[in-house]
């Protein structure tokens, strides 16, 4: 049973606790003429545990933490995670800008444990409005994800920070919730099903990124000895790596940012298709490591436990006995052929998590010719400027949207909505190059 809606009003509801959501409410803490409480359906801070490789590290710098962008000098930075852990001149000795990615996750979660105004074990069930105010009904979870009890928070501003989540081909989700004797999983549940990907005598991942290239390293390594081999197919035409020039660099700007909103949904999204070596390309270093680790396994003229197809898209996927067989066709040739495998490590992304709560709200929330949420400049989606959205803005702002580094910038946005006022300096003009034809004079 609902309970009475409590009278006290917020100025801010996030719902998400991922890095966009921690982000927002460790900026928020220190601010005293700011009342917010965040919310997650979760018990706890966890980023990619399946991804959590030996070695792996960010593919952006330190500086891309949770607060540094927008406050230098916050406590909640990764330099103070590190002087607290008595790892910062250890840090310093490494000189790599680069995080371990067990390390940001630790990072993350000590900053979660500092921040009193989480609320974890709440799922959002539903924002409405009441009055001048936004109503958002919680569903109280227990340890094992039941409803025990249902709360209501008033607001006057809510933080939409929902994430993405894993993304399958429908061929592959069709195999992968069919329980059948062959593995088919996304690659964010990796390192809970390598055991089992090991001993099914082949394994094919799927994908073009780096999720796809780290997970193929380290399959290879460790299946190799054993016997058990592991192709990589791509539809892209190559192994691409991530662009990371200067100059290209500056589009995760405010100026890009700019000119990207204000172009035509059709024009955007034909954007989002040629952008993809911005930020969903490979390390050069970990392509140069997986060439090597090739060579190696070559050496002596022995033959190479392994099959890299590019231009491949999977068009098709069925069972054949204890096998899985995939459909494939090549881009280039116009050919088609088969590829068995035993199991299938699917690193095919992520998609923005469904926003199914705000449904009444009606038309009061802007949306697109696709459906999809129509975010305006300010990150708003309503006409009062209350819905704020962080993180999977990309069809609408572009490449900033998924970028770590700018996530304090947009946390900093929002803040200065929420409050009438600019809590921490907002950079409104950042790259040396123009996007778009300058103005006349």
């Amino acid at each position: 049973m609902t309970t009475p809606a409590p009278q006290h009003v917020h100025d801010l509801v996030g719902i998400g606790i991922g890095p966009f959501g921690l982000g927002l409410a460790a900026l928020a803490d220190p601010l005293d003429d700011l009342d917010a409480v965040f919310v997650d359906q979760a018990g706890g801070f966890s980023w990619h545990p399946g991804m959590m490789l030996e070695g792996t590290t960010l593919q952006v710098p330190f500086l891309a933490d949770l607060v540094t962008m927008a406050d230098p000098t916050s406590p909640y930075s990764f330099l103070a995670f590190l002087k607290a852990t008595g790892r910062l001149y250890s840090f310093y000795i490494r000189e790599s800008f680069a995080p371990l990615r067990s390390e940001y996750d630790a990072y993350c979660r000590w900053v979660a444990e500092q921040l009193d105004s989480l609320r974890w074990r709440r799922r959002a069930l539903a924002i409405e409005e009441e009055g001048d105010h936004l109503l958002v009904t919680l569903a109280v979870l227990d340890a094992q994800g039941a409803t025990t009890r249902f709360e209501q928070l008033r607001t006057r501003h809510v933080a939409l920070c929902l994430g993405t989540a894993p993304h399958l081909p429908p061929s592959l989700e069709t195999l992968a919730a069919s329980g059948g004797p062959a593995a088919v999983l996304h690659s964010a549940d990796y390192l809970d099903r390598k055991q089992d990907l090991l001993e099914a005598g082949s394994v094919t991942v799927v994908g073009s990124g780096q999720s796809a290239a780290e997970v193929y390293r380290d399959l290879l390594a460790a299946a190799a000895p054993r016997g058990t081999r592991v192709d990589w197919v791509t539809r892209s035409e190559r192994f691409f790596p991530m662009e990371y020039t200067k100059l290209t660099l500056e589009m995760t700007s405010p100026e890009y940012t700019d000119l990207h909103r204000a172009l035509p949904e059709d024009v955007r999204d034909g954007l989002s298709r040629t952008q993809r070596a911005l930020h969903k390309g490979i390390s050069a270093d970990l392509i140069d490591e997986i060439h090597e680790l090739l060579y190696g396994l070559t050496a002596g003229g022995r033959e190479l436990p392994s099959r890299l197809l590019t231009a491949a898209a999977v068009t098709g996927a069925r069972t054949d006995a204890d096998e899985i067989v995939l459909d494939l066709a090549h881009s280039l040739t116009g050919e088609t052929a088969e590829h068995r495998t035993g199991a299938v490590v699917a690193a095919t992304g992520y998609r923005p998590r469904d926003a199914d709560l705000l449904a009444p709200l009606g038309d009061r929330v802007r949306r697109d010719a696709s459906g999809r949420l129509d975010v305006a400049r300010d990150y708003t989606v309503d006409e009062p400027g209350r819905l704020h959205v962080l993180g999977t803005e990309e069809h609408t702002h572009g490449v900033t949207a998924p970028d770590l580094g700018f996530g304090a910038w947009r946390a900093s946005v929002v803040l200065a909505a929420v409050l009438g006022r600019e809590p921490y300096p907002i950079e409104r003009a950042i790259a040396f190059q123009t996007f778009g034809l300058p103005a006349a004079h």
